[in-house]
Protein backbone atom coordinates (compact mmCIF):
# COMPACT_ATOMS: atom_id res chain seq x y z
CA UNK A 1 0.00 0.00 0.00
CA UNK A 2 3.10 2.47 0.83
CA UNK A 3 4.34 1.45 -2.76
CA UNK A 4 0.69 2.78 -4.02
CA UNK A 5 1.03 5.39 -2.14
CA UNK A 6 3.83 6.62 -3.56
CA UNK A 7 2.58 6.42 -6.87
CA UNK A 8 -0.17 8.39 -6.09
CA UNK A 9 1.80 11.89 -4.66
CA UNK A 10 4.10 11.18 -7.86
CA UNK A 11 1.55 11.76 -10.12
CA UNK A 12 -0.31 14.30 -8.50
CA UNK A 13 2.68 16.55 -8.01
CA UNK A 14 4.13 16.12 -11.40
CA UNK A 15 0.79 16.82 -13.27
CA UNK A 16 0.83 20.05 -10.15
CA UNK A 17 3.59 21.08 -11.90
CA UNK A 18 3.26 20.32 -15.03
CA UNK A 19 0.06 22.53 -15.21
CA UNK A 20 2.09 25.79 -15.77
CA UNK A 21 4.13 24.43 -18.72
CA UNK A 22 0.63 23.07 -20.37
CA UNK A 23 -0.95 26.15 -19.88
CA UNK A 24 2.31 28.47 -21.60
CA UNK A 25 2.22 25.95 -24.48
CA UNK A 26 -1.88 26.20 -24.56
CA UNK A 27 -1.50 30.73 -24.94
CA UNK A 28 1.15 30.08 -27.35
CA UNK A 29 -0.48 27.91 -29.82
CA UNK A 30 -3.98 29.59 -29.30
CA UNK A 31 -5.58 26.98 -27.27
CA UNK A 32 -7.89 28.77 -25.48
CA UNK A 33 -12.08 28.34 -24.47
CA UNK A 34 -13.39 31.29 -25.79
CA UNK A 35 -16.85 32.79 -24.19
CA UNK A 36 -19.66 30.96 -25.68
CA UNK A 37 -23.35 31.30 -25.17
CA UNK A 38 -23.47 27.52 -24.11
CA UNK A 39 -20.40 27.77 -21.61
CA UNK A 40 -20.96 28.74 -18.01
CA UNK A 41 -17.23 29.92 -17.74
CA UNK A 42 -16.73 33.94 -17.90
CA UNK A 43 -13.55 34.51 -18.55
CA UNK A 44 -10.90 33.23 -22.00
CA UNK A 45 -9.45 29.81 -20.35
CA UNK A 46 -6.12 28.08 -22.12
CA UNK A 47 -6.83 24.07 -22.83
CA UNK A 48 -4.53 21.37 -22.65
CA UNK A 49 -4.43 20.45 -19.40
CA UNK A 50 -3.58 16.66 -21.07
CA UNK A 51 -0.29 17.45 -21.61
CA UNK A 52 0.35 17.91 -17.80
CA UNK A 53 -1.88 14.88 -16.91
CA UNK A 54 -0.23 12.53 -19.14
CA UNK A 55 3.46 13.76 -17.95
CA UNK A 56 1.81 12.92 -14.78
CA UNK A 57 0.82 9.40 -15.60
CA UNK A 58 4.14 8.81 -17.27
CA UNK A 59 6.40 9.27 -13.67
CA UNK A 60 4.17 7.77 -12.07
CA UNK A 61 4.73 4.54 -14.56
CA UNK A 62 8.67 5.48 -13.99
CA UNK A 63 8.65 5.74 -10.38
CA UNK A 64 6.35 2.58 -10.05
CA UNK A 65 9.10 0.49 -12.12
CA UNK A 66 11.92 1.25 -9.31
CA UNK A 67 9.82 0.71 -6.54
CA UNK A 68 10.89 -3.12 -4.97
CA UNK A 69 7.32 -4.65 -4.49
CA UNK A 70 5.77 -3.24 -7.56
CA UNK A 71 9.03 -4.10 -9.40
CA UNK A 72 9.80 -7.42 -8.55
CA UNK A 73 6.94 -9.16 -7.19
CA UNK A 74 4.32 -8.33 -10.08
CA UNK A 75 4.35 -10.36 -13.05
CA UNK A 76 5.98 -8.72 -16.24
CA UNK A 77 2.47 -8.53 -17.97
CA UNK A 78 1.62 -5.83 -15.05
CA UNK A 79 3.85 -3.26 -16.87
CA UNK A 80 3.80 -4.32 -20.28
CA UNK A 81 -0.30 -4.21 -20.19
CA UNK A 82 0.66 -0.41 -18.46
CA UNK A 83 2.95 0.81 -21.01
CA UNK A 84 0.10 -0.07 -23.53
CA UNK A 85 -2.53 1.90 -21.85
CA UNK A 86 -0.09 4.74 -21.86
CA UNK A 87 1.15 4.75 -25.52
CA UNK A 88 -2.59 4.72 -26.66
CA UNK A 89 -3.45 7.23 -24.33
CA UNK A 90 -0.41 9.22 -25.41
CA UNK A 91 -2.17 8.47 -28.89
CA UNK A 92 -5.83 10.15 -27.93
CA UNK A 93 -4.01 12.85 -25.80
CA UNK A 94 -1.95 13.71 -29.53
CA UNK A 95 -5.41 13.61 -31.42
CA UNK A 96 -6.98 16.00 -28.54
CA UNK A 97 -4.10 18.33 -28.56
CA UNK A 98 -5.28 19.01 -32.00
CA UNK A 99 -8.40 19.66 -31.20
CA UNK A 100 -7.80 21.89 -28.24
CA UNK A 101 -5.72 24.24 -31.31
CA UNK A 102 -7.94 23.52 -34.55
CA UNK A 103 -10.99 22.08 -33.06
CA UNK A 104 -11.31 18.87 -35.54
CA UNK A 105 -14.80 17.35 -36.17
CA UNK A 106 -16.39 14.52 -34.52
CA UNK A 107 -15.53 11.86 -37.19
CA UNK A 108 -11.93 12.76 -37.20
CA UNK A 109 -11.97 12.54 -33.39
CA UNK A 110 -13.74 9.35 -33.50
CA UNK A 111 -11.17 8.09 -35.63
CA UNK A 112 -8.08 8.89 -33.15
CA UNK A 113 -10.42 6.74 -30.51
CA UNK A 114 -10.65 3.85 -32.63
CA UNK A 115 -6.95 4.00 -33.47
CA UNK A 116 -6.36 4.09 -29.95
CA UNK A 117 -8.43 1.32 -29.16
CA UNK A 118 -6.76 -0.46 -31.62
CA UNK A 119 -3.34 -0.26 -30.22
CA UNK A 120 -5.18 -1.53 -27.33
CA UNK A 121 -6.64 -4.97 -28.65
CA UNK A 122 -3.21 -5.41 -31.01
CA UNK A 123 -1.35 -5.55 -27.96
CA UNK A 124 -4.21 -8.07 -25.61
CA UNK A 125 -6.00 -5.49 -23.70
CA UNK A 126 -9.27 -6.49 -24.30
CA UNK A 127 -11.88 -8.25 -22.60
CA UNK A 128 -11.18 -12.33 -22.78
CA UNK A 129 -14.80 -13.50 -19.97
CA UNK A 130 -17.60 -12.28 -19.59
CA UNK A 131 -19.83 -13.41 -16.39
CA UNK A 132 -23.82 -13.77 -17.03
CA UNK A 133 -26.91 -12.89 -15.05
CA UNK A 134 -27.47 -16.67 -13.84
CA UNK A 135 -23.18 -17.16 -13.06
CA UNK A 136 -22.01 -18.90 -16.16
CA UNK A 137 -18.81 -17.83 -17.81
CA UNK A 138 -18.87 -16.65 -21.52
CA UNK A 139 -15.47 -17.42 -22.99
CA UNK A 140 -15.50 -14.66 -25.76
CA UNK A 141 -13.27 -15.35 -29.16
CA UNK A 142 -10.75 -12.14 -30.25
CA UNK A 143 -13.11 -10.31 -32.70
CA UNK A 144 -15.98 -10.58 -29.69
CA UNK A 145 -13.67 -9.49 -27.28
CA UNK A 146 -12.27 -6.27 -29.27
CA UNK A 147 -16.19 -5.26 -29.94
CA UNK A 148 -16.75 -4.95 -26.41
CA UNK A 149 -13.79 -3.92 -25.09
CA UNK A 150 -13.63 -0.89 -28.23
CA UNK A 151 -17.54 -0.28 -27.31
CA UNK A 152 -16.74 0.27 -23.76
CA UNK A 153 -13.87 2.41 -23.76
CA UNK A 154 -15.11 4.68 -26.95
CA UNK A 155 -18.56 5.13 -24.71
CA UNK A 156 -15.96 5.85 -21.97
CA UNK A 157 -14.04 8.44 -23.19
CA UNK A 158 -16.94 10.07 -24.91
CA UNK A 159 -18.97 9.91 -21.71
CA UNK A 160 -16.22 11.80 -19.67
CA UNK A 161 -15.77 14.43 -22.15
CA UNK A 162 -19.58 15.40 -21.73
CA UNK A 163 -19.28 15.48 -18.37
CA UNK A 164 -16.73 17.98 -18.74
CA UNK A 165 -18.93 21.19 -18.37
CA UNK A 166 -17.80 22.90 -14.83
CA UNK A 167 -14.50 23.60 -13.75
CA UNK A 168 -13.08 20.53 -11.89
CA UNK A 169 -16.20 18.45 -12.43
CA UNK A 170 -14.81 15.42 -15.28
CA UNK A 171 -11.59 16.27 -13.16
CA UNK A 172 -13.42 14.52 -9.63
CA UNK A 173 -15.94 12.61 -10.68
CA UNK A 174 -12.92 10.23 -12.98
CA UNK A 175 -10.95 11.04 -9.52
CA UNK A 176 -13.31 9.14 -7.44
CA UNK A 177 -14.37 6.43 -9.67
CA UNK A 178 -10.56 5.76 -9.84
CA UNK A 179 -10.28 5.68 -5.84
CA UNK A 180 -12.99 3.71 -5.73
CA UNK A 181 -11.37 0.90 -9.26
CA UNK A 182 -8.65 1.33 -6.99
CA UNK A 183 -10.14 0.24 -3.68
CA UNK A 184 -11.70 -2.50 -5.61
CA UNK A 185 -8.40 -4.18 -7.10
CA UNK A 186 -6.49 -3.64 -3.63
CA UNK A 187 -9.13 -5.65 -1.29
CA UNK A 188 -9.89 -8.27 -3.67
CA UNK A 189 -6.43 -9.25 -4.19
CA UNK A 190 -6.22 -9.34 -0.32
CA UNK A 191 -9.10 -11.24 0.19
CA UNK A 192 -7.86 -13.67 -2.42
CA UNK A 193 -4.41 -13.68 -1.34
CA UNK A 194 -2.89 -13.17 -4.16
CA UNK A 195 -0.17 -10.63 -5.39
CA UNK A 196 -1.35 -6.64 -4.61
CA UNK A 197 0.72 -6.02 -7.61
CA UNK A 198 -1.91 -5.71 -10.79
CA UNK A 199 -1.47 -3.14 -13.91
CA UNK A 200 -5.74 -2.34 -12.80
CA UNK A 201 -4.24 -1.30 -9.30
CA UNK A 202 -1.16 0.39 -10.51
CA UNK A 203 -3.14 2.55 -13.44
CA UNK A 204 -5.92 3.57 -11.31
CA UNK A 205 -3.93 4.64 -8.74
CA UNK A 206 -1.75 6.64 -11.10
CA UNK A 207 -5.29 8.43 -12.85
CA UNK A 208 -6.51 8.65 -9.44
CA UNK A 209 -3.45 11.12 -8.58
CA UNK A 210 -3.45 12.90 -11.70
CA UNK A 211 -6.94 14.68 -11.32
CA UNK A 212 -5.85 15.54 -8.09
CA UNK A 213 -2.63 16.93 -8.90
CA UNK A 214 -4.60 18.92 -11.75
CA UNK A 215 -7.63 19.87 -10.04
CA UNK A 216 -6.23 22.99 -8.18
CA UNK A 217 -5.28 24.59 -11.12
CA UNK A 218 -9.13 23.23 -12.61
CA UNK A 219 -11.64 23.71 -9.36
CA UNK A 220 -13.69 27.48 -10.30
CA UNK A 221 -12.42 29.75 -11.10
CA UNK A 222 -10.46 27.47 -13.64
CA UNK A 223 -6.96 28.58 -14.51
CA UNK A 224 -6.35 25.68 -17.21
CA UNK A 225 -9.50 23.05 -18.81
CA UNK A 226 -8.30 19.64 -19.84
CA UNK A 227 -9.60 20.33 -22.96
CA UNK A 228 -10.20 17.03 -25.27
CA UNK A 229 -6.45 16.02 -24.89
CA UNK A 230 -7.61 15.55 -20.94
CA UNK A 231 -11.10 14.47 -21.19
CA UNK A 232 -10.45 11.53 -23.68
CA UNK A 233 -6.99 10.26 -22.12
CA UNK A 234 -8.58 9.89 -18.57
CA UNK A 235 -11.63 8.33 -20.22
CA UNK A 236 -9.62 5.97 -22.04
CA UNK A 237 -6.66 5.32 -18.40
CA UNK A 238 -10.36 4.65 -16.43
CA UNK A 239 -12.39 1.93 -18.60
CA UNK A 240 -9.14 0.40 -19.60
CA UNK A 241 -7.65 -0.54 -16.20
CA UNK A 242 -10.75 -1.86 -15.68
CA UNK A 243 -10.31 -3.98 -18.82
CA UNK A 244 -7.60 -5.03 -17.93
CA UNK A 245 -8.54 -7.25 -15.33
CA UNK A 246 -10.19 -9.55 -17.91
CA UNK A 247 -6.49 -10.83 -18.91
CA UNK A 248 -5.18 -10.74 -15.20
CA UNK A 249 -7.39 -12.26 -13.37
CA UNK A 250 -9.76 -15.79 -13.77
CA UNK A 251 -13.48 -15.55 -12.99
CA UNK A 252 -12.77 -17.42 -10.00
CA UNK A 253 -10.05 -15.35 -8.31
CA UNK A 254 -12.44 -12.38 -9.01
CA UNK A 255 -14.55 -14.05 -6.03
CA UNK A 256 -14.75 -13.12 -2.83
CA UNK A 257 -14.43 -16.11 -0.89
CA UNK A 258 -11.42 -17.22 -2.78
CA UNK A 259 -13.28 -20.36 -3.31
CA UNK A 260 -13.71 -20.32 -7.18
CA UNK A 261 -17.51 -19.60 -6.93
CA UNK A 262 -17.96 -16.40 -6.32
CA UNK A 263 -20.20 -15.41 -3.18
CA UNK A 264 -21.98 -12.81 -5.47
CA UNK A 265 -21.89 -11.91 -8.97
CA UNK A 266 -20.58 -8.51 -8.39
CA UNK A 267 -17.40 -8.61 -8.63
CA UNK A 268 -16.73 -10.79 -11.98
CA UNK A 269 -19.40 -8.20 -13.11
CA UNK A 270 -17.81 -5.12 -11.69
CA UNK A 271 -14.94 -4.63 -14.14
CA UNK A 272 -17.60 -4.17 -17.02
CA UNK A 273 -20.27 -2.52 -14.70
CA UNK A 274 -18.17 0.22 -12.42
CA UNK A 275 -16.94 2.42 -15.68
CA UNK A 276 -20.35 2.71 -16.98
CA UNK A 277 -21.75 3.13 -13.23
CA UNK A 278 -19.14 5.88 -12.25
CA UNK A 279 -20.53 7.70 -15.47
CA UNK A 280 -23.71 6.69 -15.01
CA UNK A 281 -25.13 10.52 -14.76
CA UNK A 282 -23.02 11.72 -17.74
CA UNK A 283 -24.16 8.72 -19.70
CA UNK A 284 -27.68 9.30 -18.61
CA UNK A 285 -26.90 13.25 -19.80
CA UNK A 286 -25.38 11.78 -23.14
CA UNK A 287 -28.70 9.72 -23.76
CA UNK A 288 -30.45 12.34 -23.07
CA UNK A 289 -28.70 14.85 -25.23
CA UNK A 290 -28.96 12.44 -28.42
CA UNK A 291 -32.33 12.49 -27.93
CA UNK A 292 -33.30 15.77 -27.23
CA UNK A 293 -31.43 17.23 -30.41
CA UNK A 294 -32.73 14.52 -32.41
CA UNK A 295 -36.09 15.18 -31.73
CA UNK A 296 -35.27 18.94 -32.25
CA UNK A 297 -34.33 18.02 -35.63
CA UNK A 298 -30.58 19.07 -34.91
CA UNK A 299 -27.65 16.65 -35.21
CA UNK A 300 -26.70 15.12 -31.99
CA UNK A 301 -23.75 16.53 -31.79
CA UNK A 302 -24.96 20.06 -32.07
CA UNK A 303 -24.25 22.00 -28.66
CA UNK A 304 -26.61 23.50 -26.10
CA UNK A 305 -26.87 24.53 -23.01
CA UNK A 306 -29.80 21.73 -21.23
CA UNK A 307 -26.77 19.15 -20.33
CA UNK A 308 -27.58 18.23 -16.11
CA UNK A 309 -24.99 20.54 -14.99
CA UNK A 310 -26.82 23.18 -16.41
CA UNK A 311 -29.59 22.44 -15.03
CA UNK A 312 -28.11 22.48 -11.87
CA UNK A 313 -27.01 25.81 -12.06
CA UNK A 314 -31.05 26.78 -13.23
CA UNK A 315 -32.36 25.17 -9.82
CA UNK A 316 -29.95 27.72 -7.68
CA UNK A 317 -26.50 25.68 -7.16
CA UNK A 318 -23.50 27.83 -7.48
CA UNK A 319 -21.20 26.48 -10.14
CA UNK A 320 -19.22 25.06 -6.80
CA UNK A 321 -21.68 23.06 -5.34
CA UNK A 322 -23.31 21.80 -8.23
CA UNK A 323 -19.65 20.45 -9.02
CA UNK A 324 -19.83 19.26 -5.32
CA UNK A 325 -23.61 17.93 -5.62
CA UNK A 326 -22.20 15.75 -8.96
CA UNK A 327 -19.01 14.34 -7.38
CA UNK A 328 -21.41 13.26 -4.41
CA UNK A 329 -23.01 11.21 -6.88
CA UNK A 330 -20.40 9.97 -8.48
CA UNK A 331 -19.26 9.17 -5.17
CA UNK A 332 -22.14 7.35 -4.41
CA UNK A 333 -22.60 5.32 -7.09
CA UNK A 334 -18.56 4.31 -7.52
CA UNK A 335 -18.18 3.40 -3.90
CA UNK A 336 -21.82 2.12 -3.24
CA UNK A 337 -20.83 -0.44 -6.14
CA UNK A 338 -17.58 -1.69 -4.78
CA UNK A 339 -18.94 -1.91 -1.28
CA UNK A 340 -21.84 -3.74 -2.20
CA UNK A 341 -19.79 -6.03 -4.07
CA UNK A 342 -17.45 -7.08 -1.68
CA UNK A 343 -19.35 -6.97 1.43
CA UNK A 344 -23.01 -8.15 2.58
CA UNK A 345 -25.25 -6.78 5.44
CA UNK A 346 -27.47 -4.61 6.48
CA UNK A 347 -24.91 -1.81 7.96
CA UNK A 348 -23.72 -1.44 4.10
CA UNK A 349 -27.38 -1.74 3.07
CA UNK A 350 -27.92 0.90 5.58
CA UNK A 351 -25.03 3.39 4.46
CA UNK A 352 -25.80 3.18 1.29
CA UNK A 353 -29.52 4.34 1.60
CA UNK A 354 -27.89 7.21 4.39
CA UNK A 355 -25.76 8.13 1.82
CA UNK A 356 -28.55 8.55 -0.86
CA UNK A 357 -31.22 10.12 1.34
CA UNK A 358 -27.95 12.89 1.93
CA UNK A 359 -27.02 13.29 -1.65
CA UNK A 360 -30.68 13.48 -2.49
CA UNK A 361 -31.73 16.13 0.12
CA UNK A 362 -28.47 18.54 -1.29
CA UNK A 363 -29.56 18.03 -5.02
CA UNK A 364 -32.70 18.98 -4.55
CA UNK A 365 -33.35 20.69 -1.15
CA UNK A 366 -30.85 22.94 -0.40
CA UNK A 367 -31.44 25.42 -3.34
CA UNK A 368 -35.08 25.98 -1.80
CA UNK A 369 -33.32 27.14 1.34
CA UNK A 370 -31.19 29.83 -0.07
CA UNK A 371 -31.12 32.90 -2.48
CA UNK A 372 -32.00 31.75 -6.13
CA UNK A 373 -29.28 31.91 -8.08
CA UNK A 374 -29.81 33.76 -11.14
CA UNK A 375 -27.22 33.05 -14.41
CA UNK A 376 -25.56 35.42 -16.59
CA UNK A 377 -27.25 34.56 -19.83
CA UNK A 378 -30.62 34.49 -17.45
CA UNK A 379 -30.08 37.86 -16.49
CA UNK A 380 -29.53 39.37 -19.78
CA UNK A 381 -33.26 37.98 -20.86
CA UNK A 382 -34.61 38.87 -17.94
CA UNK A 383 -33.13 42.63 -18.88
CA UNK A 384 -34.92 42.36 -22.27
CA UNK A 385 -37.74 41.35 -20.82
CA UNK A 386 -37.81 44.14 -18.62
CA UNK A 387 -36.76 46.87 -20.86
CA UNK A 388 -39.64 45.45 -23.32
CA UNK A 389 -42.25 45.46 -20.43
CA UNK A 390 -41.33 49.19 -19.72
CA UNK A 391 -41.05 50.41 -23.52
CA UNK A 392 -37.62 51.36 -23.21
CA UNK A 393 -36.41 49.94 -26.33
CA UNK A 394 -36.17 51.67 -29.42
CA UNK A 395 -37.37 50.29 -32.82
CA UNK A 396 -33.77 48.70 -33.60
CA UNK A 397 -34.04 46.89 -30.40
CA UNK A 398 -31.27 48.30 -28.38
CA UNK A 399 -32.17 50.67 -24.67
CA UNK A 400 -33.88 53.68 -25.38
CA UNK A 401 -33.17 57.23 -23.21
CA UNK A 402 -32.75 56.65 -19.15
CA UNK A 403 -30.27 57.13 -16.37
CA UNK A 404 -28.36 54.13 -17.77
CA UNK A 405 -29.24 51.39 -14.79
CA UNK A 406 -29.87 48.07 -15.38
CA UNK A 407 -33.70 47.75 -13.65
CA UNK A 408 -33.24 45.73 -10.55
CA UNK A 409 -33.79 41.74 -11.19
Amino acid sequence: MREYLLVLLVAASVTYLLTVVAREIALRTGAVARVRDRDVHDEPTPYMGGLAMLGGLGAAYLVARQLPFLSQQSPPFVFRDAAVVLVAGALICFVGVLDDIFELDALTKLGGQLIAVGILIGFGVQFYFVTLLDGTQFTLDLSQGALFTGFLVVATINAVNFVDGLDGLATGVVGIGALAFFAFCYQLTSINNTSRASTAALLSIALAGVCLGFLPHNFNPARLFMGDSGSMLIGLVLSASAVTLSGQFSASELSVDGSGSPASLAPTLLPIVLPISILLVPLLDLVLAVVRRTWAGRSPFSPDKQHLHHRLLEIGHSQRRAVFIMWLWAALVAFGTVFASLYSGPMVVAALVVGLLVTVALTFLLPAVGPRRVLPSQAATEVERVLDASGERTQDGTAGPGDGRHPSL
